[in-house]
C-alpha cells in the first residue's frame, strides 16, 4: 500500500488526507495544533463549484451542504466608474451543469427565496459560503473515522512521531505560505507585496438579499460582502495596510461608522459579530512545486489576492489533481516517482492563470488613473450585453480559467 504524509491539518490539508485514502493509500497527517485550535478559527469561506465538486467525490457533500449558505446572484460594481454587472444561475453554462451532473443534487442546493428581474432560476447557486468551524468540524469527523488516517496533531504528538519517510512515499506540504516543508526542501518562492492589506469582519447589515454576494470594486481596494445567513454577512475589505491598522483599533460604533462610508449607500450595517482582523496579502508561487517526493498543495504552494474568493478554490484543484494522479498510481498507470512531476506539469497552467487573473483585477480596478476608466466602461459594458461573455467570465470564477479551453 502505498504511504503519503501530510503536513498541516487545515481544511485544504485534511481534504487532501481524505482524497488520498480514498483512492487507496495509507496517510499520516500532522499539524503542531489540536483539533480545538484547528476548530477555533473565526472565518468563512466562498466555494466555487470546482470545489463543491470535490466534495461531492469525497463523499462530504449531503452532510455539508446543511451547513452552507447558497449565493444565487453576484453584483460586481465598480464605484470608480459606478457601472455594475449582475451574474446570476442563468449565467451558469451547460457545461458546468453537465459537468455537475454526477454531483447528485448540487444544483439543487440553493432554494432561492427572490422573484423578479435578475433573480437565478430555483436551485442555480452561483457558489456557497462555509463557515470554517462546520467545515473542519466534518473534516476531523472523517479523517477520524478513516481506518486508512493517522492523525498526529498537537505539538507534543507532531514532534514525538516524526514522518518516517521510506523510498516511494509521499509528502505533501499544506502548511501554509510560510510553508517549513518547502523551505526545508528548499524549493524556490517567488512573491511580489501588494500595497494593500485585507481586513475580515463579520456584521448583521440591512439592505442586502440573505441569498446575494457583492464584490465591490474600489479604488484603495476590492471588497467582498458574502452572505452568512439571515442578516448576517462577512467582509473581506481590502485598503492600505496603514489604514487598516487604524480601522482595527476603532471601538465598535466608530468602526461601524467608517465601515457605513466604504459601502454603498443600500447596505448598512448594523451589529458587529466579531473582532475586525488585518492580514497581508501578495502574490505568491512557488517553483516548482512539486520535487522528488514532495508535493505542495494550497498556500504552500501559491499566494493570490483574496478578489473573487479564489484562493481556497485553487488549493482545492491542487487536491483534485493530487487525488487523479495518486489514483493512477495505485493503478498500477502511473510510476509512483513519476507522480510529482505529473503533478507539476498539470497544476501549472491553472496556477499562473488564476494568480495572473485576480493580479490584473487588482491593477485595474484598485486605482484612481483616468487613464483606466473609459477600459473599465468597456469591460463592464461587455459583460452587461454579452450573456456568452458573462457565462465565460463566471466559468473562469466557479471553474478555474483553464476550464475554458478544456471542454
Amino acid at each position: 500500500m502505498s504511504q503519503a504524509h501530510v503536513h498541516g491539518a487545515g481544511p485544504t490539508g485534511c481534504l487532501a488526507a481524505l482524497a488520498l485514502a480514498q483512492v487507496g493509500w495509507q496517510v499520516h497527517l500532522y499539524d503542531p495544533l489540536d483539533a480545538p485550535a484547528l476548530l477555533g478559527r473565526q472565518r468563512a469561506y466562498a466555494l466555487t463549484h470546482s470545489s463543491a465538486s470535490l466534495l461531492d467525490r469525497l463523499g462530504l457533500w449531503q452532510a455539508l451542504k446543511p451547513r452552507l449558505v447558497p449565493f444565487s446572484s453576484l453584483e460586481l460594481w465598480d464605484q470608480g466608474t459606478g457601472r455594475q454587472c449582475h451574474f446570476s444561475g442563468d449565467d451558469l453554462g451547460q457545461g458546468q451543469r453537465r459537468g455537475r451532473a454526477a454531483s447528485g443534487d448540487l444544483d439543487r442546493a440553493a432554494t432561492v427565496r427572490t422573484t423578479g428581474p435578475g433573480s437565478a432560476r430555483a436551485g442555480e447557486a452561483v457558489g456557497w459560503i462555509s463557515q470554517h468551524g462546520p467545515l473542519m468540524t466534518l473534516l476531523l469527523e472523517q479523517l477520524q473515522a478513516s481506518e486508512q488516517v493517522f492523525l498526529h496533531l498537537g505539538p507534543m504528538a507532531s514532534s514525538a512521531e516524526a514522518p518516517r519517510t521510506a523510498p516511494g512515499d509521499l509528502v505533501v506540504a499544506a502548511d501554509g505560505s510560510l510553508s517549513p516543508s518547502r523551505q526545508a526542501a528548499g524549493l524556490g518562492w517567488l512573491e511580489r507585496s501588494y500595497d494593500q492589506a485585507c481586513l475580515t469582519v463579520q456584521v448583521r447589515l440591512r439592505g442586502s438579499r440573505d441569498n446575494q454576494a457583492w464584490e465591490l470594486l474600489r479604488p484603495e481596494g476590492p471588497f467582498a460582502v458574502l452572505p452568512l445567513g439571515g442578516d448576517a454577512f462577512q467582509l473581506v475589505w481590502s485598503a492600505s495596510a496603514r489604514r487598516l491598522r487604524q480601522l482595527e483599533s476603532l471601538d465598535g460604533a466608530a468602526f461601524l461608522d467608517q465601515l457605513a462610508g466604504a459601502l454603498p449607500d443600500q447596505l448598512q450595517p448594523e451589529v458587529l459579530l466579531d473582532q475586525p482582523r488585518a492580514y497581508p496579502v501578495a502574490l505568491g508561487l512557488a517553483w516548482p512545486v512539486a520535487k522528488g517526493s514532495l508535493v505542495l498543495v494550497g498556500d504552500s504552494a501559491h499566494r493570490c489576492h483574496p478578489v473573487g474568493g479564489q484562493g481556497l478554490n485553487l488549493g482545492w484543484r491542487d487536491v483534485a489533481c493530487l487525488q487523479q494522479l495518486a489514483g493512477r498510481v495505485t493503478a498500477g498507470r502511473l510510476a509512483p516517482g513519476r507522480l510529482a512531476a505529473a503533478y507539476r506539469w498539470r497544476r501549472g497552467p491553472d496556477l499562473i492563470a488564476t494568480l495572473l487573473a485576480t493580479h490584473l483585477l487588482v491593477k485595474l480596478f484598485s486605482n484612481r488613473s483616468p487613464l483606466l476608466l473609459p477600459l473599465r466602461r468597456l469591460a463592464l459594458d461587455l459583460l452587461n450585453g454579452a450573456p456568452l461573455l458573462r457565462r465565460l467570465s463566471l466559468a473562469a470564477m466557479t471553474q478555474g480559467p483553464c476550464r475554458l479551453w478544456q471542454r
